[in-house]
């Protein structure tokens, strides 16, 4: 049995997917470190992570 080529024409289509575009990232400075990050995300600052102005994880030394 023969099926069309395509359901959907391509006007539809490409009218629908004018819609999606990517958005620039939304960057937050903390208070604590002066640094730029993205939103809910942890950052490294000095050898220290930090997550929402409180250090999460100090800065290791590691030794030959």
């Amino acid at each position: 049995m023969a099926h069309p080529k395509s359901r959907i024409s391509k006007q539809r289509k490409r009218k629908r997917r004018t819609h999606k575009k990517a958005t620039i990232p939304q960057i937050a400075v903390c208070k604590t470190t002066g640094e730029a990050h993205l939103y809910h995300r942890a950052y490294w600052h000095d050898g220290d992570m930090y997550y929402k102005g409180k250090k999460v994880i100090e800065g290791v030394e590691y030794e030959d």
